[in-house]
């Protein structure tokens, strides 16, 4: 038989591994006796475990949630994911970066050797590009309480702040947006809202590092059907500048180039990539823009030809004035010469 500390260990263990236990089914586990199995459970409860007892001819107990966190056990898996977690969340922008560090410094500390290693290994950098405006950061609480409406289903108020607030620090806001609260979600190391707007009656994102909630919320509501029903695809639709949860970039242009396809697959993200031959390959790419994608296309710095649609062919004809137009505007590119104003 196990010491008491041990088996208490054990105990504690098994009540964080699933939400009800018989008595008898941890007397089994634990080769003890249903009378011991009591006794340890009181030693839990006076540590500040809060095990609740089922009735019943059976009996059995529970784990629930106290007003206190009491200590926990982790498997070796469990520790480490919890570490990557904390890691991670240390550069996400989401205003708990200093909590984070904190929680994964106190996790670190009572870890074995084994295990710290493990997670000493991984050290995560957050890169920003050369002259990129760093991400706004989000509070928590508005991040806990835009998730609370989410999960109550309950209409949110809140004031939606100016990109670029006035001097004073006061803007013409106007009233607070209604909304019924459906999705928080992340893109691009930004947070979003995805709400159904009450008074423009049409589905919208919303900055959360803009969001200034106002309390109370407002009464529950049933949820409405997402477009496409899935909001990974109405988020990515929406930044590409689709009104509705299908359709993806508005510009959409379909091109030969004389490229292999694993050369241009490598630099394509959202594009369709066709094999034609050794060094031919049909690619199939959206953008904001005609002129965009024409430009886009032009990257690859490749002989093609357009298949369509033609307001693709306009934007490179545009694109190739322009250019002709900066490099001198004589056919061979070569700048003309220019007095020095």
């Amino acid at each position: 038989m196990q010491k008491t500390s041990a088996r208490l260990l054990s105990l504690l263990s098994l009540l964080q591994a699933r939400r009800d236990w018989p008595g008898a089914l941890l007397a089994e586990r634990l080769g003890v006796s249903p009378r011991t199995v009591r006794r340890d459970v009181d030693r839990l409860r006076e540590l500040g475990y809060p095990i609740a007892s089922a009735k019943g001819p059976d009996g059995g107990y529970r784990l629930d949630a106290g007003s206190d966190l009491p200590p926990l056990l982790f498997d070796d898996e469990q520790a480490v994911a919890l570490a990557v977690a904390l890691r991670i969340a240390t550069t996400n922008g989401a205003g708990v970066e200093d909590a984070a560090a904190r929680a994964l410094h106190t996790v670190r500390q009572v870890m074995p050797a084994r295990l710290r290693r493990r997670i000493d290994s991984l050290q995560v950098t957050a890169v920003e590009p050369p002259n990129a405006r760093p991400n706004p950061q989000v509070d928590s609480g508005v991040l806990m309480a835009l998730g609370a409406a989410v999960h109550a289903r309950e209409v949110l108020r809140f004031d939606y702040v100016p990109v670029s607030p006035p001097e004073n620090g006061r803007g013409d806001e106007g009233p607070p947006r209604r909304v019924e609260p459906h999705h928080l979600v992340t893109w691009a190391g930004r947070w979003y809202l995805v709400a159904w707007d009450l008074d423009r009656a049409d589905w919208r994102t919303f900055r959360a590092d803009r969001i200034a909630p106002r309390t109370p919320t407002g009464p529950r509501f049933t949820p409405r059907e997402l477009p496409g029903g899935d909001v990974g695809a109405f988020v990515l639709n929406r930044f590409q500048g689709a009104d509705g949860g299908s359709g993806g970039w508005p510009c959409r242009g379909e091109v030969i180039l004389a490229l292999p396809a694993d050369a241009v697959s490598r630099y394509t993200r959202d594009g369709i990539v066709e094999e034609l031959g050794p060094d031919r390959c049909r690619l199939v790419l959206g953008s904001w823009s005609w002129t965009a994608l024409a430009a886009a296309l032009g990257r690859f710095d490749a002989d093609m030809e357009i298949v369509g649609p033609e307001r693709l062919r306009e934007a490179c004809a545009r694109l190739a004035r322009r250019y002709t137009a900066a490099a001198g505007g004589t056919p061979g590119g070569r700048p003309r010469t220019r007095p020095v104003p």
